[in-house]
């Protein structure tokens, strides 16, 4: 007879794979969108849009490869400060590639010193600028 140890792994085995089965089927065909908030660096006009949404389409990856976004029904799409990212939910698209992606642009365009890459939401990145104090100025006028 088999031992008490067997059975409850093999039968919790074939739970297990009952269980992500009924998951995989149950999944949603719906679409995840990643939004990209540009605004205070597009408004002092020192972020163009239009080239950040063109580095994007070159080198997101979709499955490990880079150029099969309109092929895995990828879209990204801009207003004047943002770019929106949608990808459907059957497929896996990692939210941490943008900000990987958003920070390299920035390395490129020299601006990594002085703006950074925020998750706004469960969704949603924005750029901000590094919050500079002015404590240096007050501590001056207490000495004269």
């Amino acid at each position: 007879s088999p031992s008490p140890s067997s059975f409850l792994s093999t039968h919790f085995l074939t739970n297990i794979k009952k269980h992500i089965y009924f998951k995989m089927v149950k999944a949603k065909k719906g679409t995840v969108k990643f939004v990209l908030d540009c605004t205070a660096p597009v408004e002092d006009k020192v972020l163009d849009v239009a080239s950040f949404e063109k580095y994007l389409q070159d080198r997101l990856k979709v499955d490990g490869k880079t150029g099969t976004l309109a092929a895995s029904n990828v879209t990204i799409s801009r207003d004047r400060t943002k770019l929106t990212i949608a990808a459907p939910s059957d497929i896996r698209f990692p939210k941490r590639q943008l900000k990987y992606l958003a920070k390299r642009y920035l390395k490129k365009q020299q601006l990594r010193d002085y703006l950074r890459v925020i998750a706004a939401s469960k969704n949603s990145y924005e750029l901000r600028y590094f919050a500079i104090s002015g404590g240096d100025d007050a501590e001056d006028d207490a000495e004269e």
